[in-house]
C-alpha cells in the first residue's frame, strides 16, 4: 500500500494543533490571527488564490494555531475541518473574519455549484466581518450565498508596489504578451493562443509566454495554430520570482471571464504592464478605464462566454499602439490604490478591534 506522506503530515500537524487548542492556556494581549490551515508557505514560495493574501498577512501577523484570538478564513483556502473550528470559536467567542472571493455558479461549476458553494455558506455566515474583495465579489455572494449576518466592507487585492516595479528599461524587440496566472480552466488558454494568432496578423514578430498550471496539453493547438516557435511556456513561478517574469512582458493578457479579484492583474499593473481582459468580474474595478482594455462580451451565471479572439487580439493592438500612456497609467493606478502597506493596516487596525 503506497502511503501518501504529504497527506499523513497534514493529518498530523491537525491533530497536533487541536491537542494544544483544547488544553486550557493563560491569554495573552494583542490580536494572534489563525489562517485556519497549520502552515503558510515562506515569503517568496509558490503560491496561488487565497494562499497569497495569507502570505502577505502573515508577514505581519504570523500564524498562530494554538493560542489564537481571531479566526482568519480565506474563502479560497477553506480547512477540511471548517465546522469544528466555527464551534470552537463560537464556544470561546473569538471573532471570525472571511476574506470573500468567488463563488461557484453554473457556468463553470454545473451540478457541484450547490456542493461547492455549502462550505463557502457556512464560514460566510459565521462570520463577525466579511472582507469582500470587489464589488463583484460582494454581489456574486449576495445571489449564491446570502448576505453576511455581520457587518462588511470592500478591500481590494494589494501588491508590495516597492517589489513590484517597472523594468529600468523597457523590453527590446517584438512585442511580447504575457498570459498570467494559472491556466486552470481550459478555455482559458485556448482563448489566449487563439488571441495571440490573431495579434500576430497585426505583429508578425510578437511572441507569447503562458505561465502556470495547464488543465490539458496545448501541444495539439499549438501545433493547430503554427504557434510552436512564438510560445514559451514558463510554468508555476515562485513570488519571488513574480516580478522578474512580468517585466519581460509589454503586456498582460487575462482570459477569465467573472474573475473576482485577480492579483496577477495587479501584479502586472505594478510593474507598469497594462492588461487586455474580458469585461466581467472584478477585473473591471482594478483596472479600470486607464491602465488597459477590457472587451465586453456576453454575461450569462449560466454559460461562460467570453470575447472573441478577434476582439480580444484589436485591443491588444489598441493597448500596443500607445503603450506609453498605458503603461504609466498602470503604474499610477496601481500604486495609488492597490498599496499593500494600506492593506494591511486595515488588517491591523480590523484586528486590533475584534480582538479587544
Amino acid at each position: 500500500m503506497r502511503i501518501d506522506r504529504a497527506r499523513v503530515g497534514r493529518y498530523a500537524r491537525a491533530g497536533w494543533r487541536w491537542a494544544r487548542l483544547l488544553a486550557p492556556k493563560r491569554a495573552k494581549p494583542g490580536a494572534r490571527v489563525f489562517y485556519a490551515q497549520d502552515s503558510i508557505p515562506e515569503p517568496g514560495a509558490p503560491v496561488a488564490g487565497g494562499t497569497a493574501k495569507v502570505q502577505r498577512l502573515a508577514s505581519r501577523f504570523p500564524n498562530r494555531p494554538t493560542d489564537f484570538n481571531v479566526l482568519y478564513f480565506g474563502s479560497t483556502w477553506l480547512p477540511r475541518d471548517l465546522e469544528p473550528l466555527l464551534r470552537l470559536a463560537e464556544r470561546r467567542a473569538i471573532p471570525v473574519v472571511v476574506n470573500q472571493d468567488g463563488v461557484a455558479y453554473p457556468g463553470w461549476a454545473g451540478e457541484r455549484t450547490d456542493a461547492l458553494n455549502r462550505p463557502l455558506r457556512r464560514a460566510l455566515q459565521a462570520a463577525d466581518h466579511v472582507l469582500y474583495q470587489s464589488r463583484f465579489s460582494k454581489d456574486s455572494s449576495d445571489l449564491y450565498l446570502g448576505e453576511p449576518n455581520g457587518s462588511w466592507e470592500i478591500l481590494h487585492n494589494a501588491v508590495d508596489v516597492d517589489r513590484f516595479v517597472p523594468a529600468s528599461e523597457h523590453p527590446a524587440g517584438p512585442p511580447v504578451l504575457l498570459l498570467g496566472g494559472d491556466q486552470t480552466q481550459a478555455y482559458r488558454v485556448e482563448l489566449g493562443l487563439r488571441t495571440f494568432a490573431c495579434l500576430l496578423r497585426i505583429h508578425p514578430e510578437a511572441r507569447l509566454l503562458v505561465s502556470g498550471r495547464l488543465v490539458s496539453s496545448v501541444e495539439p493547438l499549438l501545433a493547430e495554430l503554427d504557434l510552436r516557435e512564438r510560445v514559451e511556456l514558463v510554468g508555476r513561478y515562485a513570488q519571488r520570482d513574480a516580478p522578474k517574469l512580468i517585466r519581460r512582458a509589454h503586456l498582460f493578457l487575462h482570459t477569465k471571464v467573472k474573475d473576482p479579484c485577480p492579483s496577477a492583474v495587479i501584479e502586472a499593473m505594478a510593474c507598469g504592464v497594462p492588461v487586455v481582459y474580458p469585461a466581467s468580474g472584478g477585473t473591471v474595478e482594478l483596472v479600470g478605464n486607464e491602465a488597459g482594455v477590457g472587451v465586453p462580451h456576453p454575461e450569462s451565471w449560466e454559460r461562460d462566454e467570453p470575447p472573441s479572439p478577434e476582439a480580444l487580439a484589436d485591443a491588444a493592438a489598441r493597448v500596443l499602439a500607445d503603450l506609453p500612456t498605458y503603461r504609466a497609467a498602470a503604474r499610477t493606478r496601481a500604486v495609488e490604490r492597490f498599496s499593500l502597506e494600506p492593506w494591511l493596516d486595515r488588517h491591523t487596525q480590523l484586528f486590533a478591534e475584534l480582538a479587544r
